[in-house]
């Protein structure tokens, strides 16, 4: 198994960005025997860092490495700022771009990763949590499926958010920077059930998506709101909570469990 860093040149970042990666493309056939994962070619993971988070934080906070092991994945994982891994209309700040099919076409150019959709999956936590959603539903050509770790759903609570108000992470000017338009912000496509409505709409095949939650966590009640909706609209999807606040205890046992169900599929 290689690992490393390596930073590009990203047009949609308009400047070098970095991200992490993990192959198993040495791993001894001895390490392989009994594993079914090694019966089929390699897939690929993006796993994608919350708020303040990076490139770094899966390998050294989470099992990045393990679950490349473990399930015979390519696991790359992207630096994107605090930005939601959204576009924005200013110069560099595409970062929805960036990460569904900027990242995706160097990352299968460079390693020779299968460019089918049945072997590429996208997860995250909190904010990366809503990224790999939204980024799933943006390109569902690209995607098979999403794993959405306690993920930062706050659409409808910073809807109609007014100038010099905030909530315990941002304030008012950070959110509208970032989601544009706050007034009607759960109306746009920069809520994942808006995106889904439209895809069901056109016909497209939608991602696969896995939600999980601590009970514990402050991001509960929002996961509720957006989980409520996908089941009611009879989206293909799993959800799982249990005990755990907004933190790796609860996100590294989760990927796994997230892992196992979508590669079942």
């Amino acid at each position: 198994m290689s690992s490393g860093r390596m930073r590009f040149y990203s047009e949609c970042q308009m400047g070098q960005t970095n991200f992490t990666y993990v192959l198993p493309n040495d791993v001894p056939d001895f390490m392989k025997q009994g594993n079914p994962y090694y019966s089929r070619p390699t897939k690929t993971l993006y796993l994608l860092h919350g708020v303040s988070g990076n490139d770094a934080d899966w390998e050294y906070n989470g099992i990045a490495e393990d679950l490349s092991l473990e399930y015979n994945l390519a696991v790359i994982m992207p630096t994107a700022g605090n930005n939601f891994y959204l576009n924005r209309e200013a110069t560099g700040c595409r970062f929805q771009d960036f990460t569904g099919k900027e990242l995706v076409d160097f990352t299968r150019r460079t390693f020779g990763l299968s460019e089918k959709r049945e072997d590429t999956l996208i997860g995250g936590l909190s904010m990366g949590g809503y990224g790999a959603m939204h980024t799933a539903f943006a390109f569902p050509d690209t995607f098979y499926g999403a794993i959405s770790l306690s993920s930062a759903l706050i659409v409808h609570e910073i809807t109609g958010m007014q100038e010099g108000f905030a909530n315990p992470i941002a304030n008012y000017a950070y959110y509208r920077e970032v989601f544009g338009d706050l007034s009607r912000l759960d109306q746009t496509e920069a809520n994942p059930e808006i995106q889904y409505l439209r895809l069901k709409e056109e016909g497209k095949d939608i991602p696969l998506l896995y939600m999980a939650v601590g009970t514990e966590d402050f991001l509960y009640q929002n996961n509720q709101i957006t989980r409520k909706f996908l089941e009611e609209h009879g989206a293909d999807m799993k959800y799982e909570e249990g005990p755990g606040a907004h933190t790796w205890g609860f996100w590294n046992p989760y990927i796994r469990k997230g892992l196992e169900w979508m590669l079942s599929r």
